[in-house]
């Protein structure tokens, strides 16, 4: 595992929203986008360093998954490492750029996505057991959505940050 982090939600609605949260929020979403605790009972280690209780913490994460704050708290494997992956491109009319990126976001295989400028306009993240199933889930979005899904494979990596203190 590269690191842990708290994942925020894809959805277009909550692009350049307000999103207002209490000091303790800020407290352990600030903390934890890195170094999430590898424990058995990682909101027990992260409530002791922060001076809260395990329910405390657990009733926050809780609640700003609740409220789409958060979609997910998970790990972050480096590419290819566990199974595999790819990045991969369509290109979609505006008009229909909200629906398909909603679409592509419900696959559990979809980690994220966004929109670039670019003729190829929806991006988005692959992750799966292996090849095999990376493609086949590509020709399944292709076929959902009637949009070819361009497979763009890592030729080198390069580490990107993710994190952003709120």
């Amino acid at each position: 595992i590269s690191r842990a982090v708290f994942f925020f939600p894809r959805e277009p609605e909550r692009r350049g929203c307000e999103m207002p949260l209490s000091e303790n929020e800020r407290l352990v979403v600030n903390a934890y986008q890195h170094d999430f605790p590898l424990h058995p009972r990682p909101f027990a280690e992260m409530a002791d360093k922060l001076g809260m209780s395990e329910e405390s913490v657990l009733a926050i994460v809780g609640d700003l998954r609740e409220r789409g704050i958060l979609s997910r708290v998970g790990a972050v494997i480096a590419p290819n490492r566990v199974g595999a992956s790819t990045l991969a491109a369509m290109s979609v009319p505006a008009a229909q750029l909200e629906e398909v990126a909603r679409r592509v976001s419900e696959r559990p295989e979809v980690n994220h996505n966004y929109e670039r400028e670019h003729t190829l306009n929806l991006w988005f993240v692959v992750a799966a057991a292996d090849r095999t199933a990376v493609l086949r889930t590509l020709d399944e979005i292709a076929n959902e959505t009637g949009f070819e899904a361009i497979e763009l494979p890592l030729l080198k990596a390069y580490h990107i940050d993710l994190g952003f203190t709120i």
